[in-house]
């Protein structure tokens, strides 16, 4: 009994920590303001029980972060359409970028805070590692996608102003081996060099969506630019259009 007593204790502290530090977070004008000794008086325990349980302060905010994000997470990994993995590609990376985003919008400054946390890069993070592979998984299962366009404005340009163009004015064969060429390397430019990679424009592009949905630039659209979170939803949806092409999204 005194050792399932002490489980449940536990276990009723850890929530208490979880509710105070969500809150506070949640009501602080910055999640700097937020200290140990202001989670530990809200919860009603001793400082010295939140070191022990956490660590420090970066890692009771990563268990909060990792606390309230989990439901989604669970919905992205075994859930339905448009979150789970049975998700059409075209579908499920903007329903993930946007899921994503309404999360940070509703826990911002929490959200920040962990993104403020410790002296590491925020890339290097598990939350930030699992979230950026479930996007590139997603996106290397887009057909055409990405880095691989069938027609670029460069090379259009180029097919212009010195292929067919220049072939008839010259009239030879020479000259629409010229123009070929020259068009042909256009494309390689265009493209990022004779060998597209990819597996790593995929990975570039998840880093490129993730970084829209940052909760620093959430909390300066919102309280720099003084925008709603209707229309944050609405203009990344819109750049991941453009990202990934119109018409490939649903």
């Amino acid at each position: 009994m005194p050792e399932r007593k002490a489980r449940a204790d536990a276990l009723r502290n850890r929530e208490a920590v979880l509710t105070a530090a969500d809150e506070l977070f949640a009501r602080s004008a910055s999640p700097r303001n937020v200290s140990m000794d202001d989670i530990a008086a809200a919860a009603g325990v001793g400082k010295g029980t939140l070191f022990r349980r956490f660590g420090d302060r970066t890692g009771l905010i990563r268990e909060v972060f990792e606390a309230r994000i989990e439901p989604l997470r669970h919905a992205v990994e075994e859930g339905p359409a448009p979150l789970g993995p049975a998700a059409a590609p075209q579908d499920r990376v903007p329903a993930l970028l946007d899921a994503l985003l309404r999360f940070k919008l509703d826990h911002r400054h929490l959200s920040l805070a962990l993104e403020e946390a410790g002296s590491g890069s925020p890339y290097e993070g598990a939350s930030y590692a699992w979230w950026h592979g479930v996007l590139r998984e997603t996106l290397e299962r887009m057909p055409g996608l990405p880095g691989l366009p069938e027609r670029t404005e460069v090379a259009e340009g180029a097919g212009s102003a010195g292929g067919v163009g220049a072939a008839e004015d010259v009239g030879s064969a020479e000259a629409r081996g010229e123009a070929g060429g020259r068009r042909g390397d256009a494309e390689k430019d265009a493209r990022g060099g004779p060998s597209p990679d990819p597996a790593g424009n995929c990975d570039f592009t998840a880093h490129a969506l993730l970084a829209a949905t940052r909760a620093d630039l959430v909390e300066y659209l919102t309280d720099q630019k003084e925008l709603t979170p209707d229309q944050i939803r609405a203009r990344l949806a819109a750049y991941v259009r453009q990202v990934l092409g119109e018409g490939r999204t649903s």
